[in-house]
């Protein structure tokens, strides 16, 4: 966990939640009443976010006590027992959404990378997240795809080069978007992996001409023109497919050899795995 992105997620995630007070139970609950929860499993998947959840209510109240039963990467079913929670009511009611919603969308990710993953056991090809994540966590999206067993992609726009179709129209071609880029690089005394994605065999046969970069992406490929452009990259370069990639043919698009695939919908298409938090009333 990088406390530099997790820090100021929590805190303006309870900023937005909480306001200046969390006036139902402030209203309903004696302030120091002090009581125990858990968090409950309520469907099959992979669980994530635990440790984001212990930082959550850390945050909220250095005092609340934290029982850890199951750690992120579990293979979960209904009935499980994540946590438990103990101390101030006040407490554990202020963080009770911002956790279920961190941990619900980062176990449904994580289950879904895990099953494609799975699905991806035997071949040399590993599984890539994208940029297509929620505003403000992506941090936690892409950890959750780590959980889940796959790869992240570059972060942002700022760790990796990525010359894509529209750079590539916008430059002039691929031959120019590949100079201008090195060019870029000298100036700026930069280091950058450089990946560059072509919708053809054409344009890769101008990208391998001109050289320079460092990964393949072949996108919206059919599996033929798929397996004849990793026959003719050769190990070369790194090679990428993307486009069109679904639980249902993402096996046969790896048994065309590329190194990795991305699916863009692990992160932005994803289903929340269902968990609860529940009072836990005394001496249970």
């Amino acid at each position: 966990m990088d406390k530099e992105f997790v820090d100021p997620f929590i805190i303006n995630a309870l900023k937005e939640d909480v306001g200046d007070g969390d006036h139902t139970s402030l209203a309903t609950i004696p302030e120091r009443t002090m009581g125990k929860a858990r968090l409950l499993v309520k469907e099959n998947g992979m669980l994530a976010g635990v440790e984001l959840a212990e930082e959550i209510f850390h945050t909220i109240d250095p005092k609340l006590k934290l029982t850890i039963f199951l750690k992120d990467g579990t293979e979960v079913k209904p009935k499980d027992i994540v946590l438990e929670v103990e101390g101030s009511v006040h407490s554990i009611l202020k963080g009770e959404r911002l956790v279920l919603n961190c941990m619900q969308r980062m176990s449904g990710i994580a289950t879904q990378t895990d099953h494609i993953v799975d699905l991806l056991k035997g071949t040399n090809t590993q599984l890539l997240d994208t940029r297509k994540t929620t505003p403000g966590m992506r941090y936690l999206e892409k950890w959750a795809v780590r959980i889940g067993g796959g790869v992240n992609h570059r972060f942002g726009l700022y760790d990796m080069i990525l010359i894509k179709d529209n750079h590539v129209d916008y430059s002039g071609g691929i031959r120019q978007a590949i100079e201008n880029t090195q060019e870029y690089m000298r100036v700026n005394n930069k280091k950058l992996a450089i990946e560059i994605e072509v919708r053809n065999l054409d344009e890769l046969e101008e990208v391998l001409q001109t050289g320079g970069v460092d990964r393949i992406m072949l996108d919206n490929f059919n599996f033929a023109d798929l397996k004849q452009a990793v026959n003719i990259i050769e190990g070369r370069y790194i090679t990428e497919a993307s486009g069109g990639i679904t639980i249902d043919n993402v096996r046969e698009y790896a048994n065309c050899g590329v190194d990795y695939i991305s699916i863009g919908a692990i992160t932005h298409s994803v289903k929340c795995l269902d968990l609860s938090l529940k009072a836990v009333k005394p001496g249970k």
